[in-house]
């Protein structure tokens, strides 16, 4: 919109089933974005109501459609939506590649995501790793470009601030694990990393680190529960784990003095370009493209996926100071500026 373009987003109404979906919600408490065009219309388990999104779709005759893929079970409504509208022979479908094969298999996701980059005319994924799955459904052009930066959560704001917000101390040490809470993400590791630091720290208990995490469930809790209770951390957490909404994000990050993201498995992160935003170190492991956006020693540090290295390197990096990292995460922002993605969407 910003460079001169009519933009219409098409939404949903309903995205999972309640039997399907892991968290509480579904639906923004939030208010809308303001001058922004939202139509609220896609049902995702109705394919009568995939073929009339379509239809409305190829009466708009949009020179442009952008769509974004992440999870296989949206490629029946997607792809048959993309089906219907491009019979105008006018619009030309650009995908923006989360993944292509899930983080977590499920049967049919092969067949379905077949059927979605059908349609499709180029992709832009966001990792290499993303790039080399989607070589295995289809050769059609394609380039990778990394996320930008999410910049729609607000201002950065001292570290005083955020912690009153969130009725943290503001003498500790925190550690932040943000977002849905999911196997892949390795929260078990790091709480067994937490448990290690705790007998690192026995002797300075004052200066052990505590845990943030802030995100919700998205499977079943009581085996963190039980790893909390074997590990006895009840001490060394802050647990926030509802809904995060849109504007309490930034506390989040603010708050932290790093980032953990100790992922067994990833593609890319969504938590990374924002802790870039906020301006926050990280310390990741080396999985998907994640050394790739954290320089190791430069925007945070990289740790083995393993339990044993992420304690080891969460010390090492207090140690060091986030004073340390902070010139090389505002040069390292520079390269995801939101003109990179819609300039490669134009010359797809």
């Amino acid at each position: 919109m910003a460079e001169g373009n009519e933009v219409f987003i098409y939404t949903f109404t309903l995205q999972y089933p309640s039997f399907l979906f892991p968290g509480k919600t579904q639906y923004s408490s939030e208010p809308a974005p303001k001058n922004l065009t939202i139509i609220p219309s896609i049902n995702s388990i109705n394919p009568l109501n995939w073929w009339k999104v379509g239809k409305a779709l190829r009466r708009l005759q949009p020179n442009l459609i952008v769509v974004r893929y992440w999870l296989p079970f949206m490629g029946p409504a997607l792809g048959t939506i993309l089906r219907q509208a491009k019979k105008n022979i006018e619009t030309k479908v650009v995908c923006i590649a989360d993944n292509i094969i899930p983080h977590e298999k499920r049967p049919g996701d092969k067949w379905f995501t077949r059927y979605f980059i059908k349609p499709v005319d180029t992709f832009i994924t966001m990792s290499e790793k993303v790039m080399s799955d989607l070589r295995k459904f289809s050769q059609k052009p394609a380039q990778v470009i990394s996320h930008p930066l999410y910049d729609n959560f607000g201002d950065i704001i001292s570290q005083k601030d955020a912690r009153q917000f969130l009725g943290i101390p503001e003498e500790k040490k925190i550690i932040l694990f943000f977002g849905f809470i999911r196997a892949y993400k390795g929260l078990d590791m790091l709480l067994e990393a937490m448990h290690l630091l705790k007998e690192k720290y026995a002797n300075q208990p004052n200066e052990m680190p505590q845990l943030l995490i802030a995100g919700e469930f998205y499977e079943n809790r009581e085996r963190y529960d039980e790893l909390i209770k074997k590990f006895q951390l009840t001490d060394s957490l802050i647990l926030h784990t509802d809904f995060i909404p849109d504007s309490e994000v930034k506390f989040y990050l603010c708050a932290a003095d790093v980032v953990a993201q100790p992922y067994h498995r990833a593609t890319q992160s969504g938590v990374t370009p924002l802790a870039y935003y906020f301006e926050v170190p990280m310390v990741v492991t080396p999985v998907g493209n994640l050394p790739n956006m954290v320089p190791d020693n430069i925007a945070g540090l990289i740790a083995q996926p393993n339990a044993i290295s992420f304690s080891d390197t969460l010390i090492r990096y207090f140690e060091i100071g986030k004073a340390h990292f902070l010139p090389g995460i505002k040069e390292e922002k520079k390269k995801y500026q939101w003109t990179n993605l819609t300039r490669a969407i134009w010359n797809s």
